[in-house]
């Protein structure tokens, strides 16, 4: 009977890694469009406007390192693990809250900078993304 209870927990462990959550990510563009900023035809209408985005997950790792985030995990718990898109929606967000309506507007963001934590304990792992940001308005 340990004997088949034994098994029957291996079978188990083995299909939760294999088919747990998995989440991998990175903004790093290979697309840039180049913005030539020599003419005075933009000025900058906000300065360091942040956003944030978090994802916890349970029987799991998460290993962070700068811009990027990497988990490996059995169930996600909280957030959708969309941690790069999230953080750039909170980041709008947090700029429409403070400066009004960025539709109809000409923005875009510059000095883009994304930092990442991890927090890992026995059962449970986090990872976080921050991004932080210049906005130029074109005239």
């Amino acid at each position: 009977m340990k004997k088949n209870t034994f098994f029957f927990g291996l079978i188990v462990f083995t299909a939760l890694v294999l088919y747990g959550c998995s989440a991998s990510g990175a903004f790093i563009s290979y697309n840039t469009t180049n913005v030539d900023l020599r003419q005075a035809n933009y000025k900058i209408v906000a300065t360091n406007i942040t956003g944030e985005a978090e994802a916890g997950y349970l029987i799991g790792v998460t290993v962070s390192t700068g811009p990027t985030t990497n988990t490996l995990a059995c169930v996600r718990v909280s957030g959708t693990g969309m941690l790069y898109k999230e953080a750039l929606e909170n980041l709008w967000q947090n700029y429409k809250e403070k400066y009004g309506t960025i539709e109809g507007e000409k923005l875009a963001l510059v000095n883009v900078r994304y930092d990442t934590d991890a927090l890992n304990l026995i059962l449970y792992t986090g990872s976080k993304v921050y991004v932080r940001a210049d906005v130029v308005k074109f005239e």
